[in-house]
């Protein structure tokens, strides 16, 4: 429908990585009768899920249902919300975690090649990484890397 005003609260809920996938999903009274629960919020959904069983000793299986998650999802909710509160219940964001291609075997590699010969420039150090481990790296990669491991070894100056 053209003309509607957008739905701001939607859209920061989007950025914010909080918009709930599924709000049809939840079938829970209270968010069906008042206004002030919103499906929509994803974080408000996981906290009152917690709540309910937490604090009102509701049934897991008929709570994780009624706000349109397993079992599984309410325990990690739950875990969630006891070692970090409100914020641990945003969705992580996604990507990788860390180091998947230039790993700690990768870089002490580097470091190896880069001691016998501190000449070798970055292009051929990941020219190297691919022929031992047959993983394309950027040239930009690697120094970023061997900056980042010195930067933890050496003593700060100051």
């Amino acid at each position: 429908m053209s003309g509607q005003t957008p739905d701001r609260k939607a859209e920061e809920l989007t950025r914010s990585r909080t918009l709930n996938p599924r709000p049809e999903a939840v079938v829970d009274e209270d968010f069906a009768s008042s206004e002030f629960f919103d499906a929509r919020d994803l974080v408000q959904v996981k906290y009152e899920m917690v709540r309910r069983v937490e604090a009102d000793g509701a049934s897991v299986t008929d709570t994780a249902a009624a706000f349109g998650f397993s079992r599984q999802s309410y325990y990690t909710a739950a875990a969630a919300w006891a070692e970090g509160g409100l914020p641990a219940l945003v969705p992580a964001k996604p990507g990788p975690r860390g180091a998947h291609k230039l790993t700690d075997e990768v870089v002490d590699h580097l470091q190896t090649l880069r001691a016998a010969d501190p000449t070798l420039p970055a292009g051929e150090l990941a020219a190297a990484v691919e022929d031992r481990f047959g993983v394309r790296v950027h040239a930009r990669s690697v120094e970023r890397a061997l900056a980042r491991r010195e930067a933890t070894r050496s003593p700060k100056s100051g």
